[in-house]
């Protein structure tokens, strides 16, 4: 009887120990690591490290998210040839406001490697000079030689046109064939920064969008292939379906009652200041400028 017993546990031992090394060795697949532990809003962090064993000219995914698990940012590098990466991302904007701590996870095919980051939070402020002015009014302010008087700069967002079937997206002639449940469609505007597109809903109850995007507009592609969206309905990621063409994706996209906004988030998207934009941000910043220098006017005016 003391030898099954004895051979039972020389088994277990052995399946523990093999384990135990398919664990490590997958773990010293890829190494990363952050310029420093803890950021605060507006700080550029450098996320390195090293890949083993990778195909030269692949691609590697880099992948935020918040403490309660959201996804906040993507970014997709080649490895160098000696296997190391690195690249630099701002902290802070619309996704990336709680204060806590922020886990990174770096996706290689089939291997993954994670570690983590605090941050303090984003920072508001109603003087902030990068932010856009809105409802502005400058008066009898002398800029470089040039006078602003009386001028009123009220800065919007360019609206895509909307039919009942389809929608215009800035700076693009490919339009973007939709249907929708319970919901009404109010806008879909590009955003360079997290490239993405930003779509705007009315609900009346619990539904679902059904688009077809052109590539030209909007796609997510890796080492020549397809890549897979991410979806967040009001920041929340979720599931979706999709069906891909060599010329367009269809995504279906399901909602609750109450949603606002569905952000498809991908690796390029059509540029998104334009002519028009480009003079709006123009005069927002000769505003800004202008601002500045009437309040170092209004200082030196007490002295």
């Amino acid at each position: 009887m003391k030898t099954p017993l004895l051979i039972f546990a020389l088994f277990g031992i052995l399946i523990t120990g093999v384990g135990a090394f398919q664990v490590f060795a997958e773990n010293g697949i890829i190494d990363v690591s952050t310029d420093k532990p803890n950021y605060s809003d507006g700080d550029v962090m450098i996320i390195s490290g090293e890949i083993k064993n990778m195909v030269p000219g692949d691609q590697l995914s880099i992948l935020i998210q918040s403490p309660n698990g959201n996804l906040v940012a993507l970014d997709q590098l080649t490895v160098s040839s000696d296997n190391q990466f690195s690249t630099e991302i701002k902290l802070g904007g619309k996704l990336m406001k709680t204060e806590g701590t922020y886990t990174i996870k770096v996706q290689y095919r089939e291997q993954s490697a994670t570690t983590s980051f605090d941050f303090g939070g984003m920072v508001s402020s109603s003087t902030n000079e990068l932010d856009v002015v809105e409802d502005t009014v400058i008066e009898d302010t002398v800029v470089e030689g040039v006078m602003i008087e009386d001028s009123f700069v009220d800065v919007v967002i360019v609206d895509s046109v909307v039919t009942a079937t389809n929608v215009t997206v800035q700076d693009s002639n490919d339009l973007i064939s939709y249907e929708i449940t319970n919901a009404k469609l109010l806008n879909v505007v590009p955003d360079l920064d997290a490239v993405s597109l930003l779509i705007y809903i009315e609900t009346t109850d619990e539904g679902s969008i059904t688009l077809t995007i052109p590539r030209s507009v909007l796609d997510a592609s890796i080492n020549g292939g397809d890549d897979e969206f991410f979806v967040l309905v009001d920041g929340e990621e979720v599931d979706f379906e999709e069906i891909t063409t060599s010329e367009d994706r269809t995504l279906t996209i399901d909602f609750l009652a109450g949603t606002e906004q569905i952000e498809i988030i991908g690796t390029f998207v059509i540029p998104e200041f334009g002519t028009i934009a480009a003079m709006i941000l123009a005069v927002a910043i000769i505003s800004i400028v202008a601002i500045s220098a009437k309040s170092r006017l209004n200082m030196l005016s007490k002295y």
